[in-house]
């Protein structure tokens, strides 16, 4: 448990700095190109599309086969470095392909994607694809040589690399901001020097996210060579296993495209761009303490699978769920009070954060389910089950794409990202119900009374944190107070949207806090220890 409680610490370190940067990120690039506005939306939509696919890379096929797979060839004689080292050059491979394929294709995945966009705004997004694109084969790598780090129990570099590229961004953004000036919200304002500038600076931060793991690379202690015999080694077990999450994946970025497909035909308010950008604050919490707590959880829960001890990955997958809900919880009531100012960080307006908020606020909805999701799921993908979770995913999929087309027809076009960002919560709650009820099944129980007596202790103590939180929101002036940024500056406006959230999610927690004390959770043990390990010389 101490070396789950350090490596869950390092990787908590590491996406906190990673997503505070990524914030300070988001808000240059907000300065340079405005949230709500056509070019900030043709950006979103070309910078998305990489993003798509590596989600299918790193989701439908690492995450879910490689790491279980990495595993169980460390049993091998030679650690699993031949078995390694052709998977590494099939990925290679697939990867540039990938890129080739996309880029020939640029055009017809822009519109794809922007069904609601005008000529002049799919001609600048389909421009910016050019120069984004490049992003699906360095994320190829990232993912391939981060997942294979995090198998062998070298957990740092992969949440670490991030970080580097947000530094990048930032740097490449001043200077488009410098050269050109800022708030370029509108189609016309563009040329393309201004398009090489900022879309080249996004790529160039992945490709130096990638570069970077190479020196975390000798650690694993195996020496790869190309190998293009790809034959004999159990290849064709792995793609069977990648398929359903292939297939999972591609489901859901075809509700992704109905989302965004729907969601562009309100470009001009709450769109594509802020979309991500609200998910991106969404993240925070998951990233922080979903991803940093359930990653060595993984590695664990798929050595347990792999030697038969069934009872173990439960308890591991139990324990996981209780302390990964401790956290988000707390957080997740903490952000959902504090949504004006966090949102007003990404807008130009206090009138735009307070109409931007429920978009934040949708979708910390969901951000319990997808951060229990995240456990369930990957006990699946231990014992070599992806069918299994293609199947639930699919009822996802059908759930989001039927809200969706419901906010589409009967929402108001400034709150149709909210409804569509409502839907996607609820879709998500119920399938991590149906994977819940079907890994406790399959492993014959899941110590489900006492998960669900803490969460029920973690709701209690959320409702007078919320309303702490909320308090301290109407004291300080709520939407026509500092903390909205009301000041005409925009640097400065934002800095105070972030110290706003900063103080208001404070008091929320503190109180969260307190009410879980009184209620003796022992949970808080287990998270005490787990923060120790942030502090210097533990």
């Amino acid at each position: 448990m101490s070396s789950l409680g350090r490596a869950s610490a390092l990787l908590g370190a590491g996406t906190l700095v990673s997503r505070i940067t990524g914030l300070v990120r988001t808000i240059v690039l907000v300065a340079a190109i405005g949230s709500i506005g056509k070019a900030g939306d043709a950006f979103g939509v070309a910078n998305q599309l990489p993003n798509n696919v590596f989600t299918i890379i790193q989701t439908g096929i690492l995450t879910a086969v490689i790491i279980p797979q990495i595993v169980k060839a460390g049993s091998h004689k030679d650690g699993g470095r031949v078995y390694i080292s052709k998977l590494f050059t099939l990925g290679t491979v697939v990867f540039l392909a990938a890129t080739g394929v996309a880029m020939l294709l640029a055009p017809v995945l822009v519109n794809v994607y922007a069904k609601g966009y005008s000529p002049d705004q799919l001609a600048l997004a389909t421009a910016f694809a050019y120069w984004c694109l490049p992003q699906i084969f360095f994320y190829g790598l990232y993912a391939l040589i981060g997942e294979t780090l995090n198998a062998k129990r070298v957990f740092g570099p992969y949440t670490w690399a991030p970080i580097a590229n947000n530094i990048v961004s930032i740097i490449g953004f001043l200077i488009f901001i410098a050269l050109f000036g800022d708030d370029r919200s509108r189609v016309d304002m563009w040329d393309p020097t201004m398009i090489a500038v900022l879309a080249g600076t996004a790529t160039a931060g992945i490709a130096l996210q990638a570069a970077l793991l190479l020196f975390a690379w000798r650690r694993t202690g195996l020496v790869l060579r190309p190998d293009f015999r790809w034959r004999g080694v159990g290849l064709r077990h792995v793609g069977t296993l990648a398929g359903w999450t292939f297939l999972m994946v591609i489901a859901g970025q075809l509700a992704g495209l109905v989302q965004t497909t729907i969601v562009s035909e309100s470009t001009g308010h709450p769109s594509v761009f802020f979309m991500q950008a609200a998910w991106l604050v969404f993240m925070l919490p998951y990233s922080i303490f979903a991803i940093s707590i359930g990653t060595p959880y993984f590695t664990q829960i798929a050595e347990h699978a792999a030697e038969k001890r069934d009872l173990d990955v439960r308890a591991d997958v139990a324990r996981c769920i209780r302390v990964i809900s401790l956290f988000v919880v707390g957080s997740g009531v903490a952000l959902a009070v504090a949504a004006v100012p966090a949102t007003r960080i990404f807008t130009t307006s206090s009138e735009q954060a307070v109409l931007a908020a429920p978009v934040l606020v949708c979708y910390l909805v969901g951000l319990l389910p997808l951060a229990v999701l995240f456990i369930v799921q990957r006990a699946f993908y231990a014992y070599g089950d992806t069918r299994t979770p293609f199947y639930f995913t699919l009822v996802q999929v059908a759930l989001i794409i039927g809200f969706s087309l419901l906010a589409g027809a009967i929402a108001p076009v400034e709150q149709l990202a909210a409804a569509i960002a409502l839907g996607q919560s609820v879709a998500g709650l119920v399938q991590t119900v149906i994977a819940i009820l079907i890994l406790r099944w399959r492993l014959g129980g899941l110590e489900l009374p006492s998960t669900l007596l803490s969460l029920v202790r973690f709701a209690v103590a959320a409702v007078p944190a919320g309303f702490a939180g909320w308090g301290v929101y109407l004291l300080l002036g709520a939407e026509s107070g500092w903390i909205a940024g009301n000041t005409g500056a925009n640097f400065v406006d934002r800095l105070l949207g972030a110290v706003g959230t900063g103080v208001i999610g404070l008091a929320a927690v503190v109180v969260y806090v307190i009410v879980l004390l009184i209620l003796r959770a022992p949970e808080l043990s287990a998270a005490t220890r787990m923060l120790r390990r942030f502090l210097p010389g533990r």
